[in-house]
């Protein structure tokens, strides 16, 4: 049962994710949408898809070294890579709903993960 757990959380999750990220580029570009944010899409789905491991690591799973680094990375470094990418995506968040989704799935993470750290200190 464990390597069951094991495979869906560390193997089945990020390859979905990959799919569901390669559906939605190629639905991007046969949208033709001008200036697409494929890199930034790639960043967002990184980041969610880690949050997404890392809770099913903590609820599923055995918490390792390797989670803490992961917990430590999608609240330092990489809130500081979406706060770039949400400012950056300000300036063209009206060119495509890609783009306007891209600047708030950014924002949101950037106010989500400030907000469960603040959360979580205080219940402790």
């Amino acid at each position: 049962m464990k390597i069951i757990i094991f495979l869906l959380i560390h193997l089945i999750t990020p390859a979905l994710g990959i799919v569901g990220y390669i559906f939605l580029i190629k639905k991007i570009l046969k949208d033709s949408i001008e200036n697409p944010p494929i890199i930034d899409l790639f960043f967002i789905y990184s980041m969610y898809a880690g949050i997404l491991i890392i809770v099913l690591t903590e609820l599923f799973w055995n918490w390792s070294a390797m989670a803490s680094l992961g917990a430590f990375f999608h609240t330092i470094p990489g809130l500081i890579i979406m706060g770039f990418i949400t400012f950056w995506n300000y300036k063209i968040r009206h060119v495509s709903v890609y783009q306007q989704l891209s600047f708030l799935s950014n924002l949101f993470y950037c106010v989500m993960i400030p907000t469960m750290f603040l959360a979580a200190n205080l219940i402790d």
